[in-house]
């Protein structure tokens, strides 16, 4: 009886080592928009090149037939193969959408607004499918919008106490900068894109004070990072990625104001080459 009750637990124990780590999770490719070249020829490179099938998915721009043919095209000219995928919230479990996501080496999302790129594909088995290819070593990638889905808790790019249009993101206060669920590929981060390019800090160091348990990770534009199955990333592109760490912080606070305070945040600014490991919070020398 204490045998049985031996292997009952022993195999409990294996099937949750099996379920937290998954042992052949794929990469994810982080584009910060403005694709390049050297960014878009690496990704092919990870898919598979000649062998690839990549499945574009455009639901976040308003053109997408003309961005998936445009993409397709690219993807084509570096080695690649690619199709694309049209479909609306209703019609994205349809089951010829499923069996091209099983058929795919990897997944890329094109920009455009990331709250319909989670409009039409959070709780979808589409996404199941997306997850699947992934937990199962595939790649996964996405740039501006398709950057910013990559994270649970996803910036929408909308403000909700500051309304002039004209004057974006122009405080560092609370309950300002609109966050809502991304698709999750990256638990522990959030991720900002053309950051450097549109001044975009205060809205992620906002976010990352309400939020202090996660890692900002900030990509300017024509820059991306891969971000390993073991949480490492490296940074590849033109300008740089900025790490915000505020997990080792203290004394966040804020005044009568509304405004945001915090000591002892962390900051890294990346280049070309730069590797970080988001376990530790360091980069790798």
């Amino acid at each position: 009886m204490k045998f049985r009750i031996l292997l009952v637990l022993l195999f409990s124990a294996l099937l949750l080592v099996e379920v937290s780590f998954p042992q052949n999770k794929g990469k994810l490719v982080i584009v910060g928009g403005v694709q390049v070249k050297s960014i878009m020829k690496k990704f092919v490179e990870l898919a598979g090149g000649a062998n690839s099938k990549i499945i574009i998915i455009p639901n976040a721009g308003s053109e997408p037939v003309e961005n998936s043919i445009e993409q397709v095209k690219e993807f084509k000219e570096l080695g690649g193969n690619a199709d694309y995928l049209i479909f609306t919230r209703e019609t994205a479990d349809d089951e010829s959408n499923l069996k091209k996501i099983e058929n795919a080496t990897a997944v890329y999302f094109l920009g455009g607004d990331q709250s319909d790129l989670t409009r039409d594909m959070l709780g979808t088995k589409l996404l199941g499918k997306v997850f699947e290819l992934y937990n199962k070593g595939g790649l996964v990638g996405g740039t501006s919008a398709g950057a910013a889905v990559m994270s649970e808790v996803m910036i929408t790019g909308n403000e909700l106490i500051n309304k002039d249009t004209e004057r974006n993101f122009v405080t560092i206060e609370k309950g300002n900068v609109e966050t809502t669920q991304g698709f999750g590929f990256l638990k522990t981060v959030v991720i900002d894109q053309h950051f450097l390019k549109r001044k975009r800090h205060n809205r992620t160091i906002s976010t990352l004070i309400e939020n202090p348990k996660l890692i900002g990770v900030a990509i300017d534009e024509s820059t991306a990072i891969i971000v390993n199955p073991d949480d490492t990333f490296e940074v590849i592109g033109d300008y740089q990625v900025l790490v915000y760490d505020p997990t080792n912080s203290n004394n966040i606070r804020q005044n009568s104001k509304g405004n945001l305070g915090i000591s002892e945040m962390k900051l890294h600014v990346l280049i070309e080459g730069d590797k970080f490991n988001l376990k530790t919070g360091k980069v790798i020398e």
